[in-house]
């Protein structure tokens, strides 16, 4: 089994492939990259194939890959039946302006898992999904008005981006959460629209809501934000978020882009959330892009355009093209109760082994997450919503020092973000990942100054 090396003393370097591809990427890229999430020690790490639950870089290294395209690929890099799948569908056309059947398989498959999706219609990403689900929710209640879960994460429509980034600066007091900016220029009109809640806080989400309730079309929750923490939610807050949403005609809309990996029918059926609408991606698409909103019946039918135009049209060059269509199918075909189950054996495993060794090491660390998910924060206890999560600068250099030790060891473990398991890996990846986080703890950990009292 591979080790960790000794302590490092700088950012993990890099080849001389990646830094010639960065010089020249930086020609023609704003920042070098085409992508705010790519991240950089300070050069971004260039990939040249992936096999399994394994990537290979420019310069030819192998890494065990707990990024996986941001939870993406479930099934590793250049699953075989996927590949073979749009093989077959490259030689038949890429896209088409007419619908094919196998959008209606995908469609068929995803409501027969789901007995609350009664209607989908799908689009190109988690962005598009959720913004038109939202816009689904204005047309149905006539109102303007979101509210979203403070420092989570739902793409790239100005207002879910809300306090998507807020800091102890900017995010007000516990019982008035602030909306803040997420980029220059953020018009004040959309801060206006977007009511945050603190995850968890049961009493102070449903006062924030009654008080709004007047002007909210929707609620949007993520069943477990990831870059919020990769939190757990309390049986009783979305039973406070449920009650008081449908008391106030209010949609709720849960964000499984990424959580919907969670289990056969997804997060919301994990953590007993009746949403109106869902937005999925990511591993619905099978490594290729993608992005769905579904629901009730009655909310979709704001989509049906019927003999004239549609309450909410929505197109979309891309949307149900048949590259994305075959390689979702496949890959979810291959998702059945056991290959979730075996997930999340591995899952459970695995965040078991790393609080044993912070146990062992009696070490301010802690282990968010579920199923085939997890996150390792710099903080002695669980955090239980964004701003317990938040990091400290102390804190930021741990988990950066962190990150660059699991690459020398040849892991790829996002810096902030969730780490997760695919179905190539096997128990032994688990012991490798294991021991890397005893070695860090052994190594380096310790001669850091952090950590709550």
């Amino acid at each position: 089994m591979p080790q960790a090396s000794a302590r490092q003393t700088g950012p993990a370097q890099v080849g001389p492939r990646s830094k010639e591809a960065f010089r020249r990427a930086s020609c023609v890229f704003p920042d070098g990259t085409t992508r705010a999430t790519i991240e950089r020690d300070p050069l971004p790490r260039y990939v040249s194939h992936g096999s399994g639950a394994y990537v290979f870089d420019a310069d030819g290294r192998k890494f065990l890959d707990l990024n996986a395209n941001f939870t993406t690929l479930i099934h590793g890099h250049a699953f075989g039946p996927v590949v073979s799948a749009l093989e077959r569908q490259l030689r038949d056309g890429t896209c088409f302006a007419n619908p094919t059947e196998r959008e209606i398989e995908l469609a068929e498959l995803i409501c027969e898992r789901v007995p609350a999706i009664e209607r989908i219609r799908f689009c190109n990403t988690g962005t598009e999904a959720v913004m038109f689900a939202i816009k689904a929710a204005r047309a149905w209640t006539g109102r303007p008005a979101i509210a979203k879960i403070e420092g989570a994460y739902h793409g790239a429509y100005d207002w879910v981006e809300v306090s998507q980034s807020s800091g102890p600066s900017t995010w007000g007091t516990p019982a008035e959460p602030q909306s803040v900016a997420y980029y220059k220029g953020q018009p004040a009109s959309v801060l206006d629209e977007v009511v945050p809640l603190r995850f968890n806080d049961v009493q102070g989400a449903v006062d924030r809501i009654e008080r709004n309730a007047h002007s909210l079309a929707a609620i949007v929750i993520d069943p477990m934000p990831s870059r919020a923490g990769l939190i757990a939610p309390d049986a009783e807050f979305v039973a406070a978020i449920q009650s008081t949403a449908r008391a106030h005609n209010i949609l709720i809309i849960s964000d499984e882009v990424l959580n919907f990996r969670q289990g056969f029918a997804g997060a919301s059926a994990r953590y007993g959330l009746q949403p109106d609408l869902y937005t999925l991606g990511k591993i619905i698409g099978g490594g290729l892009p993608i992005g769905a909103i579904a629901g009730r019946a009655s909310v979709m039918s704001m989509f049906d355009a019927g003999q004239s135009r549609a309450a909410v049209p929505q197109g979309g060059t891309f949307s149900a093209n048949p590259m994305s269509m075959t390689a979702g199918l496949i890959a979810m075909q291959n998702l059945d109760h056991a290959a979730f189950a075996r997930l999340e054996r591995l899952g459970d495993l695995l965040r078991s082994r790393l609080m044993q060794s912070i146990e062992r090491w009696q070490i301010a660390f802690s282990v968010t997450g579920a199923a085939s998910l997890f996150r390792i924060h710099p903080k002695r206890r669980p955090p239980r919503d964004f701003r317990e999560a938040f990091w400290s600068p102390s804190e930021a250099a741990i988990m950066t020092e962190m990150t660059r030790y699991f690459a020398t060891a040849g892991i790829i473990l996002p810096n902030g973000a969730a780490a997760c398991l695919s179905t190539p890996m096997q128990d032994g990846d688990v012991d490798l990942i294991g021991q890397v986080f005893e070695n860090f703890l052994s190594d380096v950990a310790q001669s850091f100054e952090w950590g709550q009292p």
